[in-house]
């Protein structure tokens, strides 16, 4: 796999048996010897660690940092200067025609903003940023590994290294000690489950995952079950659920903007695309991105065109991720369908050149247990 970078922890995963494959330019575990339906579930019952260092960390600084926020606001469609010290909220950066460039989590730690963006956009990222912030500052991490402990085993777990985690609610952000690492810590993930995202210096990274692998309850995994884990859960994987072509009203991310950003809120637009995000926050999309439950036990996967008809019809639609889902024992997948289409409809999938049914189904397919 020439040419592409590695993790910190690159020699644990082989020592720890993974297969590697390509990622956002990254040799990163896709399973473990568990294999992947067993690492899901271990996730579900216990606790999983997974290695997502491949992501961007970014900080952002200002003269203050409620002068960072307002300038963050520029360029997402997001109640920034609201949110408080030691907490973290969803994002989106925006294009000019209201698509979604990257999605990302941005958490207020006190003189600062603390960014976390997606691998594969994270030089983008950061160029847009130093682009569209000329009066802030604006630093791209290069010496922390970032790793996720999720599942319902998670707080305890972590609580053995760094006792008052437990005092975290979901989306609450902390700087903690480890033996003689800073440790970023935020109690959120990708999972559905509750847990934490640990940014760990370098030279720690790889003593600190052997410390929590040691533990019973913790198992390594991979980027499989971190598939159907966020997929389970609802949600979104950026370049397949939402790109530049869909906007935060399709996506069904409109919980994401506050009121302050909407209409004859205090801090109305102002954000690339606001003109067609508030149009569609009043009158509604022409599509939406919504889950469906294939009946039977054939998976729709990315790609699977959707029909309204068992037979004839143009296409209304494209399923953007799809699987089985181990936890809920059925296939799942999401799918941008005209809006006019509600929970309980049946369309149909074209799956190796025959239609099947499927449901339009409520998100999440399997209950989030996050600890608010």
């Amino acid at each position: 796999m020439a040419g592409l970078e590695r993790t910190v922890l690159y020699d644990l995963h082989l020592e720890l048996g993974a297969k590697m494959v390509p990622f956002a330019g990254y040799e990163m575990p896709v399973q473990y010897p568990m294999g992947v339906l067993k690492e899901h579930l271990h996730t579900r019952s216990a606790a999983g660690l997974f290695d997502v260092s491949h992501m961007g960390q970014i900080l952002l600084t200002a003269e203050t940092v409620e002068k960072a926020a307002l300038a963050l606001e520029r360029l997402v469609p997001v109640d920034i200067a609201g949110l408080p010290e030691g907490r973290q909220r969803y994002a989106m950066f925006t294009n000019d025609a209201g698509g979604i460039l990257d999605d990302l989590m941005v958490a207020n730690r006190g003189d600062h903003l603390f960014l976390v963006v997606n691998a594969a956009c994270k030089g983008a990222d950061f160029a847009h940023l130093k682009a569209g912030l000329t009066d802030c500052d604006v630093g791209m991490i290069d010496d922390r590994a970032l790793l996720a402990l999720q599942g319902p085993a998670a707080e305890a777990a972590l609580a053995r290294l760094v006792p008052d985690v437990a005092e975290m609610r979901f989306m609450d952000v902390a700087i903690r000690q480890w033996d003689t690492a800073e440790l970023w810590i935020s109690r959120s993930g990708y999972t559905g489950e509750d847990g934490f995202e640990i940014s760990v210096p370098n030279r720690f990274a790889e003593a600190f995952a052997r410390r929590l692998l040691a533990m019973e309850e913790v198992a390594p995994i991979g980027l499989g079950a971190r598939d159907s884990l966020r997929l389970e859960a609802g949600m979104c994987l950026y370049g397949h659920d939402i790109d530049e072509g869909t906007t935060p009203v399709e996506a069904n991310l409109t919980w994401a903007i506050q009121k302050a950003r909407r209409s004859d809120g205090a801090r109305e637009g102002g954000f690339p695309g606001a003109s067609r995000i508030l149009t569609e926050l009043a009158t509604g999309p022409a599509r939406r991105r919504v889950g469906l439950r294939p009946e039977g036990r054939a998976p729709m996967r990315e790609g699977t065109v959707i029909f309204a008809g068992p037979e004839g019809g143009d296409p209304i639609g494209t399923v953007t991720s799809g699987g089985y889902g181990p936890s809920i024992e059925a296939p799942m997948a999401m799918a941008y369908l005209p809006a006019g289409l509600s929970e309980g409809a049946i369309v149909y999938g074209d799956v190796r050149g025959k239609r099947l049914p499927a449901v339009i189904a409520p998100m999440p397919f399997q209950p989030n247990n996050y600890k608010r």
